[in-house]
């Protein structure tokens, strides 16, 4: 158990209920509150117009039209979600296009171990509006559609396989996907302001061509949703008391809970598989001097259990959210306040982090621009 599921329990041990918050001044339990950064203040803009802290560098890899260093693969424009795949002695980052009427997809940039680009190339085309998506235990990333006729799509990180939609998970606006390698389900979220939290049931795990797609209702339960195609009656419309919502975006699964947000209430969502509850992990409206707005892509850290939450707007910030309930910015792109910040991943050792720019500084997805921060990344919880 690590530090924040043990602070929960310690929470639940002293009688609070699901939704319950904070109960002593130090704040023991969700939601988070405003404090100070374990990294540090801010420093002033490096050369690529990034704040962070002491000890951390960026780097450009990708900006979209252009072809990625030491490789003639154009880059995709509008990037957005993203994840990392270990890779022998490196690494693989693949990352969303979110470019509309059939011209999104999915491309992969690939890494030795002294983190120089080795190659870059496409692994998913011809689809509209992938934003975000989640990483398999079997090394496959699964893009989803957010267009409400939308897809989940099962991708080959290697580009070796072809990619292969998996209709079984539904057909809605979706977000993200999350894997549960305890109960072997994907939780999925979906981005409406009444959208719903979902979970697909393989009929075998590690296979997602066939299974059972279920929505969270009002009272904590998995109700089976009829018609997983959503014709006529869209997904979200099909269980009476399924638990509504505001634009769930991100999700990233770890030691059963899967973390969530949802743009249109500013909030990150805990649901702990193991005990069927449902927390608020952060609302911006409970917490003074809120330093993130616009929440939108979630990943944690390999080593403590970090939570680091990108934004749609806001101030064009990734926040971390410690163990202990304090959140903080951990670094600010400056001079881009028409885009949004997506696709936070870590490389499998945890001292890279890669994101992108959706509409880098001139405001257009033909203008996204994908980092990498290297840096000081902590692996305890004093350092």
């Amino acid at each position: 158990m690590d530090r924040r599921h043990f602070l929960r329990a310690a929470v639940a041990g002293a009688g609070t209920v699901a939704f319950g918050f904070s109960v002593t001044p130090t704040a023991i339990a969700y939601p988070a509150r405003t404090g100070p950064s374990p990294y540090g203040e801010l420093r002033a803009a490096d050369a690529n117009g990034i704040m962070l802290p002491s000890g951390f560098t960026s780097r450009v890899i990708a900006r979209s039209g252009h072809a990625v260093a030491g490789t003639g693969y154009p880059w995709h424009s509008a990037p957005d979600g993203g994840a990392c795949f270990a890779d022998g002695t490196g690494w693989i980052y693949v990352s969303n296009s979110e470019a509309g009427s059939g011209a999104g997809g999915v491309s992969a940039v690939r890494f030795d171990s002294a983190a120089t680009i080795t190659d870059a190339y496409q692994i998913l085309s011809g689809t509209t509006r992938n934003c975000a998506g989640g990483p398999t235990p079997w090394n496959t990333w699964i893009s989803c559609e957010e267009h409400d006729g939308g897809y989940c799509w099962e991708t080959d990180p290697w580009g070796a396989k072809a990619a292969v939609r998996r209709d079984a998970m539904g057909r809605f606006t979706h977000e993200a996907a999350a894997c549960d390698l305890v109960r072997e389900v994907v939780y999925l979220t979906e981005d409406k302001p009444d959208g719903g939290f979902y979970r697909f049931v393989p009929a075998t795990w590690g296979d997602l061509s066939s299974g059972t797609l279920e929505v969270l209702t009002d009272e904590l339960t998995w109700v089976t949703i009829s018609d997983p195609e959503g014709r006529p009656r869209a997904t979200r419309r099909q269980v009476p008391n399924m638990k509504v919502f505001n634009g769930g975006e991100g999700a990233f699964y770890r030691n059963d809970v899967c973390y969530f947000t949802t743009k249109g209430d500013n909030k990150v969502w805990a649901y702990n598989a193991a005990s069927n509850t449902l927390d608020v992990v952060y609302d911006d409206n409970l917490t003074s001097n809120p330093p993130l707005s616009g929440v939108d892509n979630i990943t944690a850290d390999s080593h403590v259990g970090d939570l680091y939450v990108a934004e749609d707007g806001g101030n064009m910030e990734i926040c971390v959210i410690t163990p202990d309930d304090v959140v903080a910015p951990f670094l600010r792109v400056t001079n881009q306040n028409s885009s949004e910040l997506c696709g936070v991943a870590f490389n499998p050792a945890g001292d890279r982090m890669y994101f992108s720019s959706q509409r880098g500084t001139a405001g257009s997805s033909s203008d996204g621009i994908t980092y990498e921060i290297n840096g000081p990344f902590r692996t305890s919880l004093t350092g």
